[in-house]
């Protein structure tokens, strides 16, 4: 069995999905639905702007998630892919976005919205230079959970954002907060590099963005998606009876569960990961996880092909 896997924010690269807009009108036509519906021209920065161009959150979120769809619409109805081995499908943090409506529970305008909303919410959340994120790398999630702990949770906010793989955590917070963990950390010859992002995504600090998302994800609708996904916050199906809204707007502030989501579905019989969206993030945080399944991505047409 397989499961399909959609890449988050960090992603993006200028140029992305320019040979599938080339190569496909089905592409042109759905970059041009995401034209009109967030009524400027993502196509344009997306297929012509630079890396800097795409780096603005409330523009990076909706270029990744038009990008991916565009892949993945262009392996189904081009490609005919047989989808009845896909047991599941996920996405990380923006990702799950993705996989909502690569599953027809939500419809792309929908998506392009909320999530062009989600990324300015977030990026406003929190005052410039006063939050970051950090990467720790070799270290385990107890042993720096028993760090974190010492903090003055008043304070000095430090939460686990991304639980990636085995030996790679994003810890969000306070700037200041993060500078001293990492001082620690160099001091005991640990691994770790600040991210290169505009606000500390994935914690409390988050809670502000996320009551304002509230709003918007109250007003759109949404179906039971036709593959089982799997929950960022949650690593595990969402119920049929539907509690989507209210795990997106606890994923905006909660921790990305993404090591535990690949476990559960390699115990639930996945041994093929499908990754499909710019870059090879996710399938290198798959082959951290574990050296016993297949993983492949799909960001150029001849993916496709040998795919086929």
């Amino acid at each position: 069995m397989n499961t399909i896997i959609f890449p988050g924010q960090g992603s993006q690269k200028a140029g992305m999905a320019s040979e599938f807009h080339s190569n496909f009108k089905m592409v042109k036509d759905i970059f041009g639905r995401g034209d009109e519906a967030l009524k400027f021209s993502l196509s344009k920065i997306i297929l012509n702007g630079s890396d800097e161009d795409l780096k603005k959150t409330e523009i990076t979120q909706p270029a990744i998630l038009i990008t991916s769809y565009a892949i993945f619409s262009v392996l189904k109805k081009e490609f005919n892919f047989d989808f009845s081995k896909t047991k599941y499908i996920a996405g990380h943090s923006l990702g799950e976005y993705s996989a909502l409506v690569a599953s027809e529970s939500l419809n792309l305008e929908d998506g392009l919205k909320l999530v062009h909303e989600r990324g300015k919410l977030m990026q406003a959340a929190v005052p410039e230079g006063k939050g970051a994120m950090l990467a720790v790398m070799g270290m385990d999630i107890n042993e720096l959970n028993s760090k974190i702990e010492k903090f003055d949770k008043k304070k000095d906010i430090c939460e686990i954002a991304n639980d990636n793989s085995p030996g790679q955590i994003i810890l969000s917070g306070n700037k200041q907060t993060l500078i001293n963990l990492n001082n620690d950390l160099k001091a005991e010859k640990k691994r770790s590099i600040f991210l290169p992002v505009s606000a500390p995504f994935h914690c409390t600090l988050m809670k502000p963005a996320a009551e304002k998302m509230k709003l918007f994800l109250e007003k759109t609708n949404f179906k039971t998606p036709n593959i089982q996904l799997i929950s960022n916050v949650t690593a595990l199906p969402v119920d049929k009876d539907g509690n989507i809204k209210d795990l997106l707007y606890k994923q905006i502030f909660s921790q990305v569960r993404w090591r535990e989501s690949v476990n559960f579905m390699i115990n639930n019989d996945i041994n093929d990961f499908i990754e499909i969206g710019p870059g090879k993030v996710l399938s290198g945080l798959v082959k951290r996880t574990s050296d016993k399944v297949s993983i492949r991505n799909i960001n150029k047409v001849d993916d496709i092909k040998i795919l086929k």
